[in-house]
């Protein structure tokens, strides 16, 4: 706990909330490149601290650092996301992947994402009773914002959902939106890669976190409900970053510079 103590010195005890002591437990783990072991000691410890000692109306998770080892999920690197971009593919496939990517929703939300929920002003898309039945915000990427206008005209200006069945006129299957992740990926050369409409969110999460975006704020634009869940993405280093900028913008700050 001394150390917990010099890390927030600028901070009376009765002052330190949940959210600092998890932020703690994450900086000695890529910071220090501490074991899970040792981790969930700290855990433990904390957890014990704040509420046999110190009492207060918070409780700090101890199972933060599990003893089942999370399975990581497949990413795509930058690189094979910057390679997917640039393919040439249709209006529609791009703004599947982008939106995919772009934003880290997941393939329910983007079938039933409605025109009236993207607001191109405020550069951001509200989600509707997403899993858990939560409405959030997540990142509008100004990149896709030209191209999404395009794909609304060429759709015929669609009243409801952005993406809809040929069919039905009601939103797209996510089986369907699948295959038109499949197509993208196919040409771009990764068939067979099993990369997965999921694989963008993955990919979304771990670059953000890479770029130094803080692990509450990710959690937040996932739609996580715990943050033990957002927490299988510390395999990258974490660092300090102010401001929050979509992924797939990032891509592409490099062009406009040279511009």
């Amino acid at each position: 706990m001394t150390l917990l103590f010099k890390y927030y010195h600028h901070k009376r005890e009765e002052d330190i909330l949940q959210e600092d002591i998890e932020q703690y437990l994450i900086f000695i783990k890529t910071a220090h490149q501490v074991g899970r072991a040792k981790c969930r000691s700290v855990a433990q410890a904390c957890s014990f601290f704040f509420k046999k000692i110190h009492p207060c109306e918070y409780i700090v998770p101890s199972n933060l650092y599990p003893k089942k080892q999370f399975i990581l999920p497949n990413i795509m690197s930058e690189e094979d996301i910057e390679k997917l971009i640039c393919t040439p593919m249709t209006v529609k496939e791009y703004c599947v992947v982008g939106l995919l990517y772009g934003t880290g929703m997941r393939i329910s939300e983007l079938c039933n994402l409605r025109i009236a929920d993207i607001d191109s002003k405020s550069k951001r898309i509200k989600i509707i009773q997403g899993k858990g039945a939560k409405d959030r915000y997540t990142l509008l990427p100004d990149h896709l914002v030209d191209r999404l206008r395009e794909f609304y005209i060429l759709e015929s200006r669609p009243k409801e959902y952005l993406f809809t069945s040929k069919q039905t006129g009601r939103a797209m299957h996510p089986r369907s939106m699948q295959l038109v992740v499949n197509s993208a990926m196919e040409k771009a050369g990764f068939k067979g890669s099993k990369y997965t409409a999921h694989t963008l969110r993955h990919s979304f999460a771990t670059h953000l976190l890479n770029s130094g975006t803080n692990l509450h704020v990710i959690k937040t634009l996932l739609g996580h409900s715990k943050i033990e869940t957002t927490m299988i993405y510390l395999h990258l280093q974490k660092h300090t970053q102010l401001g929050i900028i979509s992924p797939l913008d990032q891509l592409f700050q490099g062009d406009t510079k040279s511009n």
